[in-house]
């Protein structure tokens, strides 16, 4: 593309990453569509190896944000608000510990961080395992707890609650109002986090603003293709990118990735 047709503030962006961020952004909306989780397992890590972690979570937070819009409204009726609001006063509470890390902590060891997080949380989601105690408060509590930092710091909540939330006694239909409900919040309170520590800037608004379209023909390519695709066979093969995306993103990748 000429330079003459590329608004000075988008300039910066129109290097050789651009494509390569494209296909990545496409390939995260894609897995959202297609499986309904997983966009910030892949976005995340690769990504953050193209331009830092603290671009990529920043960016996905905004992206994923205005994407859950048309998905929360029709979802408001069926949740459960017992169940979801105490995880979200949680989550709330310490997303800004998880803000500090990614703030502070040095983005080698936090890429390294978040690629080892989504293999452990990849095992846990394919292995089956739930948790099928009782919902107890301090249980919810320290779930919340325990996504809130780790959403702050990575923007990949959604592991903890979903293995809480899917051994427990509610519908599936429940399960999913609330996990719309809770991720919605959620990116509302890590907006509110960002922008007070100063992390939502302009370069993350045009970025994320590039990355829009992307996301939404993936999402909307993976929801097409999930109508021809048995509910095993789809969970494997998100799976299988996303440990792909993970382990690709590793620093030991980075001069094959570039």
């Amino acid at each position: 593309m000429s330079s003459a047709l590329i608004p000075a503030s988008l300039a910066p962006f129109f290097d050789d990453r651009l494509a390569i961020a494209a296909a990545i952004t496409f390939a995260a909306g894609f897995i959202r569509g297609f499986s309904g989780f997983g966009a910030g397992m892949i976005y995340v890590p690769l990504i953050g190896a193209l331009y830092g972690p603290r671009f990529a979570v920043t960016t996905i937070l905004l992206i994923d944000f205005i994407c859950s819009i048309p998905f929360l409204i029709p979802a408001l009726p069926h949740v459960r608000w017992r169940e979801a609001l105490p995880l979200v006063a949680a989550a709330a509470l310490t997303i800004p510990v998880g803000a500090m890390a990614l703030i502070y902590v040095d983005p080698g060891p936090l890429r390294w961080a978040i690629a080892i997080l989504i293999v452990i949380f990849v095992a846990l989601l394919a292995s089956g395992w739930r948790y099928h105690g009782a919902p107890k408060l301090p249980v919810t509590l320290g779930v919340g707890a325990i996504s809130g930092v780790l959403g702050g710091a990575t923007q990949i909540p959604g592991p903890p609650v979903i293995i809480y939330w899917l051994g427990g006694a509610i519908s599936a239909a429940s399960v999913r109002a609330n996990l719309i409900a809770y991720f919605a919040l959620f990116d509302l309170s890590s907006i509110i986090v960002y922008g007070w520590n100063g992390l939502l800037t302009n370069d993350v608004f045009l970025f994320g603003l590039l990355m829009f379209v992307p996301f939404i023909s993936g999402a909307a390519g993976g929801s097409m293709v999930f109508a021809f695709v048995s509910d095993r066979n789809y969970r494997s093969a998100a799976y299988v990118i996303i440990l792909f995306a993970a382990i690709s993103s590793l620093p030991l990748f980075d001069r094959s990735l570039r």
